[in-house]
């Protein structure tokens, strides 16, 4: 029997699940668990990269003590977030995506490539956390000199354990700079903005094995979460998917990228697959309610949670993507305020955040249609958002399309997925 293991870390956790085949299945079982989650410095919102690694390899102990032989194993992680290196010394800190610094280089950026030109060249969404957009602060904070490296975060605890510096292709199609049509990073988009072009090198595909840690070989699965996530999905034909967990990732396989006009006017986003291309977009998703529960009732369990909302009779929606509720200090406040006070209670606070992300999906759906110009009859939902119940039917009621929401660990199901194949 041979054994695998998917290390994976979102935003407020991760998880290492060892996979194996049996009877044509892939069966898992979790042997590690932690927290995870920004932490602020000077000011700033950054991750602590000492304590991720080191949970990382306080998992993959746990998975060899269970386990008699683990022989493959590779992370994923969120996307545009990285590690900049000057040979083998990391610069800290390591800032978080929700950290505002870049929101003053944005307007700079596009003085030198608008927006349209950029997404004509990659097809990538805007947001304004894009690595294109952080590595413009670091340049003209004197960060980026003397770099030799730049490796995005699965990457960097990958090359942590094998020693190995690779540059894996889902990933870098969040940074912003992937060209659309090549799969390779932009070369004119990183003269036009000075960036060293030695920090991207020619970029691996899922599936390509780098190196080994303690024997165990060091796979590249999707190391986007979301890409690894697609692959885990049981899907009957091609249908729309949501990601749902911090965020909400909302989208369709498509033979290559669709960078037309009105995908940029969606704000639609062509990230790398394996093997094809996710025409996506990214939605506030569960961090509204997270947080909310944290600002208003952190000891009341989810189902009670529920509950208050299916109760209430809240009729108010705010816009879920918006700018305001990206990292507030207080969600609560950014509630109140979009919605000028008007909600009194904690059923009508999560009513109102279950019907507004219920309603973005619709939204999300329509440009989808519209933009590839096909019907789909289905959603499939994965991830923690799919086990809220209240939440599916609103969103199918909503959208119109038939919910299928399984509860599974995609994510994981889609890194072990990946290795699998790698081991043939």
């Amino acid at each position: 029997m041979k054994y695998a293991l998917a290390v994976d870390i979102g935003a407020s956790s991760g998880r290492h699940i060892v996979g194996w085949l049996e009877d044509g299945k892939i069966r898992t079982k979790e042997v590690y668990r932690f927290p995870n989650g920004v932490t602020e410095k000077d000011g700033r919102l950054t991750w602590d990269m000492d304590g991720l690694l080191e949970h990382v390899k306080c998992g993959i102990a746990e998975a060899k003590k269970q386990f008699s032989t683990i022989d493959t194993l590779s992370i994923d992680t969120w996307g545009v977030d990285y590690v900049l290196l000057k040979g083998d010394e990391e610069v800290y800190p390591v800032y978080a995506y929700r950290d505002s610094r870049t929101e003053a280089v944005v307007s700079q950026v596009h003085e030198i490539i608008p927006f349209s030109e950029l997404y004509r060249h990659t097809g990538c969404q805007f947001q304004p956390f894009n690595t294109i957009y952080q590595l413009y602060h670091e340049k003209l904070n004197g960060r980026l000199e003397g770099v030799t490296d730049m490796l995005m975060i699965p990457e960097y605890l990958i090359w942590k354990l094998c020693g190995v510096k690779a540059r894996e292709y889902t990933n870098a199609t969040t940074m912003g700079m992937i060209n659309a049509q090549t799969g390779e990073f932009d070369m004119e988009i990183v003269e036009a903005l000075g960036y060293p072009k030695h920090l991207f090198p020619k970029l691996s595909q899922p599936g390509t094995v780098i190196g080994e840690y303690e024997g165990i070989r060091c796979v590249l699965c999707a190391t986007h979460d979301t890409g690894s996530a697609v692959e885990g999905i049981p899907m009957e034909g091609n249908q729309p998917y949501i990601s749902s967990g911090t965020w909400s990732l909302l989208g369709v396989k498509t033979p290559k990228p669709i960078t037309d006009r009105a995908s940029e006017e969606a704000n639609y986003s062509n990230e790398g697959g394996v093997g094809y291309n996710r025409y996506q977009k990214n939605i506030m998703g569960m961090w509204l309610v997270n947080e909310l529960r944290r600002d208003i009732c952190p000891e009341l369990p989810f189902p009670e949670i529920v509950n208050a909302a299916e109760e209430s009779t809240c009729g108010i929606l705010v816009d879920a993507n918006a700018q305001e509720f990206l990292a507030p200090k207080s969600m609560k406040a950014a509630f109140d305020k979009a919605t000028g006070g008007s909600l009194h209670t904690i059923g009508d606070y999560f009513r109102c955040a279950y019907r507004s992300l219920a309603v973005s999906y619709q939204k999300a759906i329509e440009e989808l249609e519209a933009n590839t110009r096909k019907q789909y009859e289905k959603l499939y939902i994965v991830g923690g958002g799919a086990k809220n119940a209240f939440l599916n039917h609103l969103t199918e009621e909503a959208t119109g399309k038939q919910v299928i929401a399984l509860p599974i660990e995609a994510t994981a199901l889609g890194n072990l997925k990946i290795q699998m194949e790698a081991d043939k």
